[in-house]
């Protein structure tokens, strides 16, 4: 019997919108890879925060990306990401990183060297990829292409529990961020955070994860069957 074809399925949308739980849990029902942008974007932000290199200076930037060497494990509670051979999973979820992250993915020169590095991991298909621009530049002809959206202020309700702070002023400025991030984002010149033109939006504002899961699963199975 013919095993199923390993297709290409991209998640995109802005932060809280909820595409690393979708994507994760996806991957892990299909057997498929989860290929987090995000986490190689704030792998190199440390590296960056690490070695002082200025946020600001581009070319600085692209030499680091060059000289960085990131790779995704998957475990079965998520993924292992690791910095020159470092374990830094932990470390790149905090709040100092999340926003350098941001900026460092903000210069064209840093983006088309990760885009390039993302291509070589999902080449070969069984891969479900989430970011900002996955189904627009790093892979506009994958397969399965899911937009995701909510409610700004859920959103940011989403963000400030993922990190489990529940102070006034804490949280206050988790919401300010993402507030910031989803303005750069979408505003930035290189691959802006838009739907491609062939994306399903889903606004997971109302949906439960599993709701969520199953209508990617019902696209997959759509895709499969042409």
């Amino acid at each position: 019997m013919t095993a199923p074809r390993q297709l290409v399925v991209a998640i995109d949308g802005p932060a809280g919108s909820g595409k690393s739980t979708i994507a994760a849990h996806l991957a892990k029902k299909l057997g498929y890879i989860n290929l987090e942008s995000g986490a190689m974007y704030r792998a190199l932000a440390l590296k960056v925060l690490e070695q002082q290199v200025s946020l600001d200076d581009p070319e600085a930037l692209r030499l680091l990306a060059e000289k960085t060497a990131i790779q995704l494990e998957p475990q079965s509670g998520g993924n292992r990401v690791l910095l020159d051979g470092r374990d830094v999973s932990q470390r790149i979820r905090e709040a100092d990183v999340t926003a350098a992250a941001s900026r460092v993915s903000a210069h064209p020169q840093v983006r088309e060297i990760m885009v390039a590095r993302q291509r070589e991991l999902g080449a070969r298909g069984g891969v479900v990829m989430e970011g900002r621009d996955i189904g627009t530049a790093v892979f506009p002809n994958a397969d399965v292409k899911v937009f995701l959206d909510a409610d700004a202020r859920l959103r940011a309700e989403r963000r400030v529990a993922q990190n489990g702070t529940h102070t006034p002023e804490v949280a206050k400025r988790i919401i300010e961020d993402l507030v910031a991030r989803d303005q750069r984002d979408r505003t930035r010149a290189v691959s802006p955070l838009v739907p491609a033109s062939d994306a399903v939006i889903l606004d997971t504002t109302n949906l439960s994860i599993d709701e969520v899961v199953l209508r990617v699963e019902q696209l997959i199975r759509q895709r499969l069957s042409r």
